[in-house]
């Protein structure tokens, strides 16, 4: 395996934060002529409208996964504090009342893995769920109205008493298989890429199931790691791109030549949706068909709507990684992230724990 460039990992950290607080405002928008008419085209960072045309948390399960009632309390009382009121309203917006370049929960606990891997020199799977545990359960932590159902379920068993390591146990449902899964395991497969392609590919799969049980997913992650290290390693972006979507049954070089608008490709070809089946082709085609620009591949990613923050995510990883932050990435995009100074500050330190060859 080539070793990491220093300047791509940061590249790669980066482009999880930017491309989520790009998404944030039109996430879950699956009518992308709604997107327009409140938006029109996304070129940078804005605050979410009052209402959302196509918000479904009404009827989202307070108490645990999926659709169901406002009863439960793990919303409201267990994360997400003082939120749960929002819930049971028609038309809140997901990420109801953040900034502009602010971010989103999972995009948040990415920086959770982040420091908790600065904190252990390495990953650890037990400090990071220490520090997930502690982050979540920690009123005023953060100020997302909105929590997936893996967050629900793991805090619904671990408010039974369910030790942490065991609290994605028996949570797999319709949506487990699901790409905001993804948006934690960059600095996961990075951070521990010196080690070996078969250590990071381990330590993917153990990261993801401490959230999300489902072998699919497990599955793809394992396809998506080793493109993320082969990319930050220096090799083509297309070329990587190709031989992951291979893998997985998917010509990409050949739906990218049909030259179609992106939204007939991702909520078209492939649903916009969270599901993995579609998401990580739609996120492979995105890095593909925008393979030599970062803005082109995140603004398009945004634009087409759907389930675009956590897929941005894993994309922005992957684009980040491609272009490397100095040259890549334009600095509106970083000075604009309303905690870019303290995500600075933890991506350095990072660096100098987990990765101090590369520094």
């Amino acid at each position: 395996m080539s070793q990491l460039v220093a300047d791509r990992v940061h590249g790669a950290l980066w482009g999880i934060f930017i491309a989520d607080s790009l998404s944030m405002p039109v996430h879950w928008y699956y009518d992308t002529r709604q997107l327009q008419r409140d938006f029109g085209f996304i070129t940078g960072y804005h605050g979410p409208k009052a209402k959302h045309p196509g918000s479904i948390m009404s009827v989202s399960n307070t108490g645990g996964h999926g659709r169901g009632g406002q009863e439960g309390r793990v919303v409201g009382d267990i994360i997400n504090h003082g939120k749960r009121e929002r819930w049971g309203k028609p038309g809140v917006h997901y990420h109801e009342g953040m900034q502009a370049g602010a971010n989103t929960l999972n995009a948040l606990c990415a920086r959770v893995t982040v420091r908790s891997m600065t904190k252990a020199k390495g990953y650890s799977s037990q400090q990071f769920l220490a520090d997930y545990v502690k982050f979540m359960t920690t009123p005023g932590s953060h100020d997302d109205t909105y929590a997936e159902s893996f967050h629900r379920d793991f805090f619904s068993n671990w408010a039974r008493g369910v030790p942490p390591a065991e609290c994605s146990k028996g949570t797999e449902g319709h949506n487990t298989a699901s790409i905001g899964g993804f948006v934690m395991l960059p600095p996961v497969i990075l951070g521990t890429a010196p080690g070996g392609l078969p250590a990071a590919l381990a330590a993917t799969v153990q990261h993801l199931g401490l959230t999300h049980e489902s072998k699919s997913l497990a599955r793809n992650a394992q396809v998506y790691a080793k493109l993320l290290i082969d990319v930050a390693s220096g090799k083509d972006l297309q070329g990587a791109v190709r031989e992951a979507a291979s893998s997985i049954g998917f010509d990409v070089e050949a739906v990218a030549r049909r030259n179609l608008p992106d939204a007939q490709v991702v909520g078209g070809m492939f649903s916009s949706a969270c599901y993995i089946d579609d998401a990580l082709p739609s996120v492979l085609y995105l890095a593909y068909r925008h393979a030599d620009s970062f803005e082109d591949a995140l603004l398009a990613n945004t634009n087409v709507g759907g389930e675009n923050c956590h897929r941005g995510s894993a994309l922005g990883a992957l684009m980040g990684a491609a272009t490397g932050a100095k040259r890549g990435i334009p600095k509106r995009f970083i000075q604009g992230l309303l905690d870019h100074d303290a995500i600075q500050a933890e991506i350095d330190a990072y660096m100098s724990a987990v990765l101090p060859k590369l520094v």
